[in-house]
């Protein structure tokens, strides 16, 4: 295994919080700009977006194009609006950009594209595809023999799709360990309860069953959940793909939304917009 120190430090949790805030504040600019938006889908993975980007993916600032960067890829295509600023301070995108999120000849949509948005590394918004397509990447970068590492996050409601599963058998197979799925184990899809819809649990059991090494890690505690991620990334002896079951809650750090699922899709009004800020501004995660 590559040493990488176990835990990040205080400093660097800190920076990763405010990466964190970040994404939720502009979420939510963005959102008042197209006047509807998927404000609580993001909130409940803004802390992996922060560990992913700012911490453990392999990146360089300003190459998008670059071959031997770790890919990522959203089934939950809807929380793109929490992806663009990120792209953004990257410096994948043009910050102007993202002042002109979803209007006329926008490249930035309600769900990313892969052909308009440099770093964009599959076009999700058909639940179901990511984890097949990223699987395809893995494979493709064992061929071409790039060391990069492939990211895969899903929406627990995405654990109904027939495909993911097909995805998750040919990844164990070819012992694709230079592959990750995060499952965003938010408890909500758009139609309600995901175990009301179409139960999933016991979801660790089934994706070991499925041949892969599966974690359970809050995805809100920074400090656990980084740790985590760069274990994965620097474990060259890992034989097998892994799957982490990330434990959050959607609409993370607003407490009205917290408590209510309606915010999958939805629009903050003047004063609910200014006590939404005020508290992200304020709250620690």
């Amino acid at each position: 295994m590559t040493h990488v120190p176990a835990y990040p430090t205080s400093e660097e949790i800190e920076r990763l919080r405010e990466k964190a805030r970040f994404v939720r504040l502009e979420t939510i600019r963005l959102i008042e700009i197209a006047k509807v938006g998927h404000y609580s889908s993001v909130f409940s993975c803004a802390e992996i977006f922060a560990a992913l980007y700012y911490d453990v993916m392999r990146l360089r600032q300003g190459e998008p194009a670059w071959a031997g960067r770790d890919r990522f890829l959203m089934g939950k295509g809807h929380a793109a609006v929490g992806l663009f600023p990120i792209l953004a301070d990257l410096g994948f995108i043009g910050r102007e950009l993202l002042d002109g999120y979803t209007r006329l000849g926008s490249p930035l949509g309600d769900h990313p594209d892969m052909s308009k948005v440099p770093g964009v590394d599959f076009s999700s918004g058909s639940i179901g595809h990511a984890l097949s397509n990223g699987v395809g990447m893995a494979m493709g970068g064992r061929l071409d023999k790039l060391d990069y590492h492939t990211f895969v996050m899903l929406g627990d409601g995405e654990m109904q799709e027939g495909q993911v599963w097909e995805a998750a058998l040919f990844a164990a197979h070819n012992r694709l360990n230079r592959l990750v799925a995060i499952v965003d184990r938010n408890g909500y899809q758009l139609d309600g309860k995901v175990d009301d819809v179409m139960g999933i649990e016991s979801l660790g059991e089934k994706w070991r069953a499925f041949g892969w090494d599966v974690h359970e890690v809050d995805g809100h505690d920074l400090r656990e959940l980084t740790a985590l991620l760069r274990r994965l990334r620097a474990d060259a002896s890992r034989q097998r793909p892994a799957c982490v079951i990330a434990r959050t809650l959607k609409g993370k750090g607003v407490s009205f939304m917290e408590t209510e699922p309606g915010w999958h899709l939805g629009y903050l009004a003047p004063a609910d917009a200014e006590a939404a800020i005020a508290e992200i501004m304020s709250r620690e995660i």
